[in-house]
C-alpha cells in the first residue's frame, strides 16, 4: 500500500503527514499514531455542509468557519481535522492552525464514532476548545459540550425538531433535524 505501511506504528510524525497521498482519505496523528478515516458518506457530507453554513451565515468578522481538511495542530505531536471549526481569524496560519479552537464539531459516522466520543473528546478537553458539538446525523441528535475549568460539561442534549440556542462561539440555532435534509 505504499508509505502508511513503511513507518512503525507509535512512529509517526507530523512532518510524515507532508507525505501522504492525496486520495481522499482523512490523515490525522495522535502522539505517534496514525488515523486513517476513509471519504465519507453523502449524509455525513450533507450535515457538514448545513452546519457550516448555519455558522458561517452568524458567524462574526472576527472569527472564521472552516470544514475538513484543515489541521488543527495543538502540541507538536497531534494534528486533528474537526469536520466543522470556529476559531479566531488571527490564529489562523498558513497551514495550520495552532491555538485552542473556539468550537469544534465531529459528525459521526460508522468508522468514527468511537474515536469521536472519546479520543476526540478527550484531545479537544486538552487542547482548551472552548466547545465540542458530537452531531450524530443517523439520530439527528446534538451533544453540546463545553468547557469548564479545563474539563468538559454537557450543556446540551437536543434531538429531531428541538433547537440549540448556542452562545459558544456566538449566538446561532441549530435543529438536528434541519442538518440532514
Amino acid at each position: 500500500m505504499g508509505y502508511v505501511e513503511t513507518l512503525e506504528p507509535g512512529n509517526f510524525t507530523l512532518a510524515d503527514l507532508e507525505t501522504l497521498p492525496d486520495d481522499g482519505n482523512r490523515y490525522e496523528v495522535v502522539d505517534g499514531t496514525l488515523l486513517v478515516t476513509p471519504a465519507p458518506l453523502p449524509l455525513h457530507q450533507t450535515a457538514v455542509l448545513e452546519l457550516a453554513v448555519a455558522l458561517r451565515g452568524r458567524c462574526p468578522e472576527d472569527l472564521k468557519v472552516f470544514v475538513a481538511p484543515v489541521d488543527f495542530r495543538p502540541t507538536p505531536t497531534r494534528s486533528v481535522q474537526p469536520d466543522v471549526l470556529v476559531c479566531r481569524r488571527k490564529d489562523v496560519g498558513e497551514k495550520t492552525i495552532e491555538k485552542p479552537l473556539l468550537l469544534a464539531v465531529e459528525v459521526l459516522s460508522q468508522s468514527t464514532s468511537l474515536a469521536d466520543r472519546l479520543l476526540k473528546r478527550r484531545l479537544y478537553e486538552q487542547a482548551g476548545v472552548a466547545s465540542y458539538w458530537i452531531f450524530d446525523p443517523a439520530n439527528e441528535e446534538l451533544t453540546v459540550l463545553e468547557l469548564d475549568g479545563d474539563t468538559y460539561v454537557a450543556r446540551a442534549v437536543v434531538t429531531g425538531k428541538e433547537a440549540f440556542e448556542a452562545t459558544l462561539p456566538f449566538p446561532v440555532r441549530v435543529v438536528p433535524a434541519d442538518l440532514v435534509v
